[in-house]
């Protein structure tokens, strides 16, 4: 029943010609069914007469530097915690959350969502996304031949493909996570075609595989409500097919939808609808990808060069989400996603770093320090798709760096900095997310989250999990557990699925102002209605005080939350009868801060215990304040720092 009220919410969500589109969809995969009813290998051959055939394809198309000299040998790839990619190197089936694996059958009809026995999907593809096919052809590039690198992927390969037929099981259920691993099909060919002594057949195989992949893709990319990230990750697989096999079809319809997404899925300010940052950056990379292949090859440079100035936008806003020691403001899901690691190891890269060196790369400016700094370093990613010239040139660029306060009216986030650097703010006031899912979106209207001296002080809970938990995807999402108020224990928008919402919260932004001395951010939303909350911060740059004041039309179990990070212990002021609050540090002791409820409040206090997710699948217990609003304005002053502030 769950599954099917599902549906209806689902189909509710779309309109009459996406309906139709998906009844297309699913006539095409009962033909595809039909004719792979007799299960075989995606290497086998190409399997459509509409595509290319495999000995057009040309890695030197994809202008890998092969000269590259700064790399690490590695042989393994990050999986989700606590799972190490040794103990799973060939379970492509595994569940991880259980001993189960997941069926091999036809994968339209593999429930991946509902099948809360076997595992989180999201976890499987992590492993089925085949990094480690590329970084072992890396490998065994950048080793000279090295055979245990070869044989590694060959070993890896052959089993894969013997286990994993075209359109079975659990690695083809997703059709961004079949452009992930085309993609680094790819990448992976580009390195065996520039290495030594590499079997013919098995580039053939790998050639196969990205052709029948790529047209797969090609037929299937996502559209109307599912056309938002993924979309662009599917069709920027098809892009990298069809320039390294010169198939001009898939290109020049790649370009076209790319072409229109960026401007369609972006705000003009350059904040990506979705409203999830990491998602931003996951776009970004694929934009990234995309343009370097496409300049290489001169295709397209009317379009691409109408890229720069939205990349550029999106570039800045990304940079003034990190703080001065790296700490990031990050608001909606994050999944720890990527195209690409070509460093491989269990140590997680900075994929915002990595972001923005591409960027430097491609755009008239940077957002990095400049190469020549001794502490400075390329990812290596960045090291393999660009010489060491065109580092050099890039340190040469114009800097944009962050020099104070700002607000993105149109995107709806505004990102505070006290004027010494040491505090960084966050504030949403953005729209839920994007499109008729919102899919990544949180119910956190006029949530706000800071960082002091680098370290999460008042947090965002995260993401944690997308499937196989439905209650802990929803927690992570609830209004509850934001920095914001919340109204007789609903949410400010309604969830329908894990990634689908039914009526949602409008954001409204009343005043912007961004000064030296002190910044004012004040906003609205309607996720109550009749019931409105409105919400004015006022941030001493100087003084690192940051004022709230929250106004409520009906203070009827309106409850205001404070949610800190698992560094911090609150511990209630002596005499304050529960309206002052010192934060200190849970190893030192030390005082970092404190939290005084002025006046609008009734009762004391609660301290709670809450949970927050630092990265994807790994949760932790922390703590919270729960305080009742009783009148109009209820005013709070958060301090930041140590006895100074305190």
């Amino acid at each position: 029943m769950a599954r099917l009220s599902w549906y209806i919410r689902r189909l509710k969500a779309m309109g009459i010609p996406e309906i139709l589109w998906r009844i297309e969809q699913k006539a095409l995969q009962l033909s595809e069914e039909r004719q792979f009813r007799r299960p075989c290998s995606v290497t086998s051959g190409v399997f459509d007469r509409s595509c290319p055939l495999s000995r057009d394809a040309d890695p030197s198309r994809l202008f890998l530097n092969t000269d590259n000299k700064e790399f690490a040998l590695r042989v393994s790839i990050p999986l989700p915690p606590p799972y190490r990619y040794e103990e799973y190197r060939m379970r492509w089936h595994a569940g991880f959350q259980t001993d189960t694996d997941w069926p091999l059958i036809f994968s339209p009809k593999l429930d991946y969502r509902g099948m809360d026995a076997i595992g989180d999907a999201r976890t499987n593809w992590e492993l089925n996304k085949h990094f480690q096919f590329a970084l072992l052809a890396k490998d065994y590039l950048a080793s000279d031949g090295r055979e245990w690198f070869l044989t590694e992927l060959e070993t890896l390969f052959e089993d894969w493909d013997e286990k994993n037929p075209f359109l079975y099981g659990i690695s083809w259920t997703s059709a961004i996570e079949i452009a992930e691993r085309t993609i680094n099909w790819c990448l992976a060919l580009g390195f065996l075609s520039a290495a030594k002594k590499v079997p013919d057949g098995l580039k053939e195989r790998f050639t196969n595989g990205i052709i029948n992949m790529a047209g797969y893709l090609f037929r299937h990319y996502s559209r109307y409500s599912s056309a938002n990230n993924h979309l662009i990750i599917e069709i920027s697989a098809v892009l990298h097919a069809g320039v390294l096999t010169g198939h001009a079809p898939w290109t020049e319809k790649a370009v076209e939808i790319l072409d229109r997404e960026l401007f369609l899925q972006d705000y003009a300010d350059g904040v990506n609808k979705e409203e999830a940052l990491y998602y931003q950056a996951f776009m970004m990379e694929a934009f990234a990808l995309d343009l370097r292949l496409l300049q290489k090859n001169g295709i397209a440079r009317e379009k691409t060069e109408r890229w720069i100035p939205m990349l550029t936008k999106m570039s800045r806003y990304v940079r003034d989400c990190i703080g001065m020691y790296g700490e990031v403001v990050e608001f909606g899901d994050n999944d720890d996603g990527k195209l690409l690691d070509l460093a491989g190891g269990e140590r997680r890269q900075d994929y915002y770093t990595y972001i923005l060196q591409l960027m430097s790369l491609l755009l008239p400016e940077r957002y990095v320090p400049a190469a020549e700094l001794p502490d400075y370093e390329w990812q290596e990613n960045v090291c393999w798709l660009f010489t060491k010239e065109e580092r050099e040139a890039a340190a040469k660029k114009p800097l944009y760096a962050p020099t104070g306060s700002v607000d993105y009216a149109e995107g709806g986030n505004a990102i505070l900095r006290s004027t010494d650097g040491e505090v960084l703010i966050g504030i949403d006031h953005a729209p839920l997310g994007y499109g008729a899912l919102c899919a990544h979106g949180h119910a956190d209207a006029l949530s706000f989250q800071a960082f002091v001296g680098g370290e999460r002080f008042l947090c965002d809970p995260g993401t944690y999990i997308y499937h196989t938990d439905e209650k802990a995807r929803n927690d992570f999402r609830r209004t509850r557990n934001h920095n914001t108020v919340c109204i007789g224990g609903r949410d400010q928008s309604e969830m329908l699925g894990a990634f689908l919402w039914g009526r949602r919260a409008t954001c409204r932004l009343i005043e912007a102002v961004t000064g030296e001395k002190e910044d004012v951010i004040e906003a609205e939303h309607d996720g109550y209605r009749p019931v409105t909350h409105r919400r004015r911060f006022t941030f001493d740059r100087v003084n690192r005080v940051l004022t709230i004041e929250d106004h409520v039309s009906d203070t009827t179990d309106a409850v205001f939350s404070l949610l800190f990070s698992d560094d911090i212990a609150p511990r209630e002021r002596e005499d304050s009868k529960g309206a002052g609050w010192r934060l200190e540090d849970v190893f030192t002791g030390r005082l970092v801060g404190s939290v005084e409820f002025l006046s609008g409040f009734s009762g004391k206090p609660q301290l709670v215990s809450r949970e927050i997710s630092r990265r994807y699948g790994y949760r932790t217990q922390t703590s919270g304040l729960v305080a009742r609003i009783s009148a109009d304005p209820a005013v709070t002053v958060i301090r930041f720092g140590g006895p100074d502030n305190g």
